[in-house]
């Protein structure tokens, strides 16, 4: 295979979102290596993973996806890519917009905007490793919860 260039990842990036705005789970699986994993850190939850191939203990990439193409019409906006062409990683900011589906359990919450931040580790054309960083910063305000500060935030 050639030398992946900083275009290429790009174009990969494109295709993984544009698979998951169409609802694509086969197009997302396709993205993955057998191997793959993606990994969720939100705030000060408990960190996730997800398995494409997962093993006894390990939850399915259909807990994910299942649960997103479920509950959510997703759009991808602002998306500004950050490429290691050297290393085969990649970084992208962007913002999702969640539009709760009519016969979904969140559809009373309304539309969600989060904060994304994604790093990608490629083996050839394929994600091996995917980490999504997000924030929800408008949820509390419409659960009527009163907002907190980020641990180790100064009072």
């Amino acid at each position: 295979m050639k030398k992946l260039v900083r275009a290429d990842y790009v174009r990969l990036i494109r295709k993984y979102f544009g698979c998951v705005t169409r609802e694509d789970y086969q197009g997302v699986l396709d993205c993955f290596t057998p191997d793959a994993r993606v990994t969720i850190f939100h705030g000060d939850n408990p960190v996730q993973q997800f398995h494409k191939n997962p093993k006894r203990g390990q939850k399915s990439y259909d807990f994910f996806y299942g649960h997103l193409f479920d509950n959510y019409v997703v759009k991808f906006t602002a998306l500004h890519c950050v490429i290691d062409s050297a290393e085969r990683t990649a970084a992208a900011t962007f913002v999702p917009r969640l539009t709760p589906k009519r016969t979904s359990a969140y559809r009373k919450t309304g539309k969600l905007q989060l904060n994304n931040c994604n790093f990608f580790w490629y083996r050839g054309d394929k994600i091996a490793d995917m980490i999504i960083y997000y924030a929800n910063p408008t949820l509390g305000k419409k659960l009527g919860l009163a907002t907190r500060q980020p641990t180790a935030f100064p009072k």
